[in-house]
């Protein structure tokens, strides 16, 4: 009786050690698998910034793209001297940092819609020199070096305009952390600070292999 019991102990042992193994076995594929999809992961991060560059550098052409960036550039330190009205003007043209067709005549003469083109050429080109990185990896690099500067250009805006903080009579709450819907705009630019890090570091990595493996004569 004593065998029996222990046969049966050490099958059912077996049994749990086997399935704990196999377990196991799934869970260190599915880790590997994640693991050499680092790669695509780099060409998809790389992508996604030529997009939207392109996109939002494109969108910038547009009226009221133009007139949406206003409080932001405005209230720049970096960037107001690119408008000819002074900070506290645009609330009454642009209330909203929005559409505004009776404005329209004070967004030409601020100089509005010439810097918003001049900026999406820009940016335009900030992707493009990014999407020369199979050829040109060294150009890529310069790219993502220039986003990184644009990015921590635009996260400043959270420190320099009023409208990206929820304030006024009514709101219960105020101020930090609480985000207004042009702060939750710009804040997301920390994300495409930290892709152009990691595009910049892959294209710099890309570019000293080929000078490594270029042939000598």
């Amino acid at each position: 009786m004593i065998g029996t019991s222990t046969q049966g102990s050490s099958a059912h042992e077996s049994l749990a050690r086997a399935a704990h193994d196999e377990r196991a076995g799934v869970i260190r594929s599915f880790y590997g698998m994640a693991a050499r999809l680092d790669r695509v992961g780099f060409g998809m991060l790389r992508l996604g910034l030529v997009i939207v560059l392109c996109w939002i550098g494109g969108l910038k052409a547009t009226n009221y793209e133009a007139e949406g960036i206003v409080p932001f550039v405005v209230n720049s330190p970096l960037m107001n001297f690119f408008y000819h009205h002074p900070a506290p003007e645009y609330r009454e043209h642009n209330p909203a940092g929005g559409l505004n067709i009776a404005s329209h005549e004070w967004n030409e003469t601020n100089g509005t819609y010439v810097f918003s083109y001049g900026l999406g050429c820009v940016i335009v080109g900030l992707g493009i020199l990014i999407a020369f990185h199979p050829l040109f990896p060294q150009v890529a690099a310069v790219g993502s070096f220039l986003v990184i500067l644009m990015a921590c250009s635009t996260l400043s805006f959270l420190v320099t305009t009023p409208e990206a903080w929820v304030s006024g009579p009514g709101n219960s709450v105020h101020g930090f952390p609480f985000l207004a819907l042009p702060g939750l705009l710009v804040v997301k630019d920390s994300i495409m600070l930290g892709a152009a890090i990691l595009t910049m570091a892959d294209s710099a990595k890309t570019y000293l292999k080929r000078i490594v493996l270029r042939p000598s004569f």
